[in-house]
């Protein structure tokens, strides 16, 4: 509670010494009429401002109307009798921070127009002391029109980064749960079936140990063979979670289309900022399996690829001088194109496929990055 004091008094600046001087004043022009009953009045009503202004910050629904009300009641009457406005500035910054928009609107409409037509009456009034106060009045005439908005919008603001915040830290959970729930499948269907089928031959060899030794010696071997099978399939998987960067899968590609025969051609070197390795995990895979697909289904002498990052997205152009996709039912069959897409969903991303001169598969994930480096990014 102390550090989140300290760092607010950080973050007011100047405002504590604007809003003191705002306090102080009211009573300079009290003190500046001739009768001791004005007077009296004058600090009555500024007593019973700074009570209805905290009561106005802790009400909420209809009461916020009545408090606002009593604000406005006692600016105009101290504008009108000492020729004080400045009591206009604080309702203006009270209401920039009215939530519903309806109150904020309607409040900030009777404000304005009850100031004005206070200010008005002073000048055709021709009080020497009001004006005096000109510059200092137009000032605070234009706060009255501006710093509620600007507070306004600011809020409003914060209460959507909030939300923005929240909205991710709930997407990375699911996307948490939905990575636990994979790796749960992938070791049930890696390790299940195979243990499965080392507890059964382990069986059978226990009893052929004795009547047929040759027959568990071949069941045993077949149980060594398949705990090999299961270990290195663990170990593949494992070498998939850790991740890939897409600078290195650059260099397994090329090595894939080198041994393929096909001409790998790429315009310049991957140079991606600030993506997690989860966005640029899942663009790996995707144009690892493009490239699969170049080779195994495409009959190209030559892959383009290009890898493109601009201030708002990622994008992946595969493309070959192949036979193209033949018909629509290609799509439909998969060719690891049904396994892209449902990769690239869990990241907002898309995939477009492009049927001309060969084949051409664009990869497309949002590029979510700090604000800060998304000016550099322009």
């Amino acid at each position: 509670m102390p550090k989140r004091y300290i760092k607010s008094l950080k973050n007011t600046g100047i405002s504590p010494y604007i809003w003191s001087v705002f306090s102080i004043l009211p009573f300079y022009f009290i003190f500046e009429s001739s009768s001791n009953s004005e007077i009296i009045v004058g600090i009555l009503l500024t007593i019973l401002f700074f009570i209805s202004y905290r009561f106005a910050f802790i009400s909420k629904g209809w009461s916020v109307y009545l408090w606002t009300c009593i604000l406005i009641s006692i600016s105009i009457t101290m504008t009108i009798l000492f020729h004080y406005v400045y009591f206009a500035f604080y309702i203006a910054y009270f209401n920039g921070n009215i939530k519903d928009r309806f109150a904020f609107i309607t409040l900030y409409i009777v404000h304005l127009v009850s100031t004005t037509i206070s200010i008005n009456y002073n000048v055709v009034l021709q009080e020497q002391l009001f004006l005096k106060q000109i510059p200092f009045i137009i000032i605070i005439w234009i706060s009255v029109i501006l710093l509620p908005f600007n507070i306004y919008n600011r809020k409003k603001q914060g209460q959507l980064e909030e939300q923005l915040e929240d909205a991710n830290k709930r997407i990375s959970e699911l996307v948490k749960q939905e990575e636990r729930q994979r790796i749960a499948r992938d070791l049930h269907d890696t390790l299940g079936q195979k243990l499965s089928l080392i507890g059964l031959k382990s069986d059978l060899a226990r009893k052929l140990i004795y009547k047929d030794p040759e027959q568990a010696r071949s069941e045993l071997k077949d149980v060594q063979q398949t705990a090999r099978t299961a270990l290195n399939e663990v170990r593949k998987m494992v070498s998939q979670m850790r991740g890939i960067r897409l600078k290195e899968e650059i260099v397994c590609v090329k090595q894939i289309l080198e041994a393929a025969q096909i001409n790998f051609v790429s315009e310049q070197e991957v140079t991606l900022t600030n993506v997690s390795l989860f966005v640029e995990n899942i663009l790996s895979m995707c144009m690892k399996e493009a490239v699969t697909n170049v080779v195994k289904h495409s009959g190209a002498s030559s892959c383009y690829i290009t890898i493109q990052q601009s201030w708002n997205e990622i994008v992946i152009t595969v493309r070959d001088d192949g036979i193209g996709i033949v018909a629509d039912d290609d799509l439909a069959k998969g060719n690891g194109l049904l396994g892209m897409k449902e990769r690239l969903e869990f990241v907002n991303g898309r995939l477009e496929i492009i049927a001309q001169e060969g084949t051409t598969i664009i990869i497309k994930v949002p590029n979510v990055i700090k604000q800060t480096d998304r000016e550099e990014l322009r």
